[in-house]
C-alpha cells in the first residue's frame, strides 16, 4: 500500500501555523514505516485558452529558423542530470535523481503531475515540452568540477542534452554554468549556495532557484542575536572553495555587524573525513561559538565530532554555553548527524512540512515515489526542471534566447516557497528563507527539523550589481557553431 500524507492537525510558531503530522490512523498520514522500508529497499501541442495567437505563431515561426546548439528534430527531448553519484555530497545528488526522475514524469503526463498542477502562471501540458517526450541521460560530478564539466560536456555532444541542471556544489555549478555559456546550452543549477553563482561568476544561460549564503546571513543573523545575544566570539571552520568562502563572509558580515567578534576562520579541504586537528585549537581560542561552514558528509562529520567527540555542546566558555551554528543544512545531513544535530540552528531554502498546497503536493508525490520525503536539493532540482520546461512552452521554442526571455523577471507561485521572482538582473530567485533547527525530540527520522522562522523574501533581498561580474551574451555560436 502506498504511503499517502497530510497533515492531521496545525501547531503554531509566533504567528505561523505548520502542519502536525502523524505516522497512523485515519485520513492521509504519514506511514514513515513504509517510507523506511522502501528507502532501504530502493535507497507542437494545442494551444492553451488565453495565449495570443498570432504573438505566438510568429515568434515560434522565427525562432524555428535559429540554428542553436542540440535543436530537438525528433520526437524526443533530451535533459542532462548531473548530479553527485560520489565523493562527500553524494545522498544530496541521490535525492536530486530521484526528484529529476519524478519531474520527466510528470512532464510527460504520468503519475500524478506533481507541481505541474500547482505551478501559477503556468503554460504545461503534462505532454512532454512542445509535445516532445521528455528523456534523460545522468552523469557524475563527483562533487569535483573538472570531472562535472567533462561530464557535462559529454551530455552536450554525445547525448545532445539541451538543458543541464543537477549538482550540490558551488564550485561544480559555476564551472558547468560557464561551459553551458559556451556552449549554448541552458543551465538550470541545482543546490549551489555560494554568492558567486549569480554574483561574479554569473551566465546569461544559467539560473539558480536556491537562495545563496548572503540570503542566509541576512535570515540568520537577527535570530543568533535572539538566541545566543549580541556578546559573541565566533570560531569558523570553513570548506576551502567558493560555496565556503561566501558564507563564511556572508555569517560573518551578519553577526559582527550585531556586535559579534570572529576570532579565527580556519579553512578545511573538501572531503576531509576526519576533522580533529580542525577542532581541536577551537575550546583553546577564546570563542563561545563555532560556525561549520560545511555541507553534506563534512556537515555531517564535523559536527558529529565537535558535539561527541570534543564535547563541546556541554561546554562553557567565560560564563556562556558553548553554541555550535550550522548556516545550511538539510533533513538529510540531520539524519546522518544522528543526535548531534539536536538544538543547532541554520537556514534552509524549504521543508517538505510547509503548510501550502505545492509543498503538500510534492511531498505526497514524492513519498509514494521513493517512500520518504523530498530533501532541499530534490525540491530544488524538481522545480527547476519544471521552471525550463514552462519557459520553454512560454517561449513557443527551444531557442534559448527566446527561453531566457521567459525566465528573466519570471513571477510564479505554487512550486512550494510562496511568490518567488526570477530576478533578470543576476538570474537569482527570490524567496522566503527559513531557519531552522534541529528538533530536540523528533517525532520520526524524516522530521529532524524545526522552523523557527519564515523570513519574508523582501528582508533578504539585495542590489543586484554587489556581488559584481556580467551575465553575457544570449547570442553565442555554442556548439551549432
Amino acid at each position: 500500500m502506498k504511503s499517502r500524507l497530510a497533515a492531521v492537525g496545525r501547531r503554531s510558531i509566533g504567528s505561523q501555523t505548520y502542519p502536525v503530522f502523524n505516522s497512523g490512523g485515519e485520513g492521509m498520514p504519514i506511514d514513515t514505516t513504509a517510507w523506511s522500508r522502501r528507502r532501504i529497499l530502493k535507497t507542437s501541442a494545442a494551444l492553451g485558452a488565453g495565449l495570443a495567437m498570432p504573438h505566438f505563431f510568429v515568434r515560434n515561426a522565427w525562432s524555428q529558423d535559429q540554428v542553436f546548439c542540440n535543436n530537438p528534430t525528433g520526437g524526443n527531448v533530451v535533459l542532462g542530470f548531473n548530479v553527485p553519484q560520489s565523493g562527500p555530497y553524494a545522498d544530496e545528488g541521490a535525492d536530486e535523481l530521484r526528484a529529476f526522475q519524478l519531474a520527466v514524469q510528470h512532464l510527460n503526463g504520468e503519475g500524478d503531475g506533481g507541481l505541474v498542477n500547482t505551478l501559477k502562471p503556468s503554460s504545461l501540458k503534462g505532454n512532454g515540452i512542445l509535445g516532445k517526450k521528455v528523456t534523460y541521460v545522468t552523469g557524475d560530478t563527483q562533487t569535483k568540477s573538472d570531472a562535472a564539466r567533462a561530464s557535462a560536456k559529454r551530455m552536450i555532444e554525445s547525448d545532445k542534452v539541451l538543458m543541464i541542471s543537477g549538482g550540490s556544489s558551488s564550485g561544480v555549478a559555476v564551472a558547468v554554468q560557464s561551459l553551458c555559456q559556451d556552449m549554448g546550452v541552458m543551465f538550470m543549477a541545482g543546490l549551489t549556495h555560494s554568492n558567486d553563482t549569480t554574483g561574479k561568476d554569473k551566465r546569461r544561460y544559467g539560473f539558480r532557484h536556491f537562495f545563496n549564503a548572503y540570503m542566509s546571513g541576512q535570515a540568520l543573523g537577527p535570530v543568533l542575536a535572539e538566541e545566543y545575544g549580541t556578546d559573541r566570539k565566533a570560531y569558523h571552520l570553513t570548506a576551502d572553495y567558493t560555496w565556503g568562502w561566501t558564507q563564511e563572509e556572508s555569517i560573518k558580515n551578519a553577526t559582527e555587524g550585531l556586535g559579534w567578534e570572529t576570532v579565527q576562520t580556519v579553512r578545511t579541504p573538501l572531503g576531509a573525513g576526519d576533522f580533529s586537528q580542525y577542532l581541536t585549537p577551537v575550546l583553546n581560542s577564546g570563542a563561545d561559538v563555532l560556525i561549520l561552514n560545511h555541507y553534506g558528509g563534512d556537515m555531517v562529520n564535523s559536527l558529529r565530532q565537535a558535539v561527541t567527540q570534543f564535547d563541546m555542546k556541554s561546554k562553557e566558555v567565560g560564563g556562556k554555553q558553548f553554541e555550535i551554528v550550522v548556516p545550511l543544512f538539510s533533513e538529510l545531513m540531520a539524519q546522518g548527524a544522528g543526535d548531534a544535530v539536536k538544538g543547532i540552528l541554520g537556514t534552509a531554502n524549504w521543508d517538505w512540512k510547509l503548510d501550502n498546497e505545492a509543498t503538500k503536493v510534492l511531498a505526497k508525490s514524492f513519498g509514494e515515489a521513493y517512500g520518504s520525503p523530498p530533501s532541499q536539493a530534490a525540491h530544488t532540482c524538481y522545480v527547476q526542471t519544471l521552471l525550463y520546461a514552462n519557459a520553454v512552452e512560454q517561449a513557443g521554442t527551444f531557442y534559448p534566447p527566446e527561453v531566457i526571455k521567459a525566465l528573466e523577471g519570471f513571477e510564479f507561485d505554487g512550486m512550494g516557497n510562496g511568490p518567488t521572482l526570477y530576478r533578470a538582473e543576476d538570474h537569482q530567485c527570490f524567496k522566503d528563507v527559513l531557519v531552522v533547527r534541529g528538533k530536540q525530540n523528533p517525532t520520526n527520522q524524516f522530521d529532524l527539523m524545526e522552523i523557527v522562522k519564515i523570513v519574508p523574501r523582501d528582508q533578504v533581498t539585495y542590489d543586484p550589481t554587489i556581488f559584481g561580474g556580467d551575465l553575457g551574451p544570449a547570442e553565442v555560436k555554442g556548439c551549432a557553431a
